[in-house]
């Protein structure tokens, strides 16, 4: 029991968390814009926003599948 409420605990956070970066991003869409079209080093902030999404929404999505019980199939040995 303790172990499905560790994991429902975290899809709530997780959850929370990916929410928050969404409505951040629709927000301030505009500065965002600003400082994405800047040039330079700024080019590398859409690269980095993707990969803060993309760990967020992942961590969610396990935890998520991870709470309702469903994991990958493991590999049996010697096949």
């Amino acid at each position: 029991m303790k172990r499905k409420r560790s994991a429902g605990i975290k899809v709530v956070v997780m959850g929370l968390v990916s929410i928050s970066l969404y409505v951040l991003l629709l927000a301030e869409q505009d500065a965002i814009n600003d400082y994405f079209g800047r040039g330079g080093l700024f080019a590398f902030l859409p690269i980095l926003t993707a990969f803060i999404f993309s760990l967020v929404h992942g961590s969610f999505t396990g935890n998520f599948w991870s709470f309702f019980g469903m994991h990958p199939k493991q590999k049996q040995e010697g096949h």
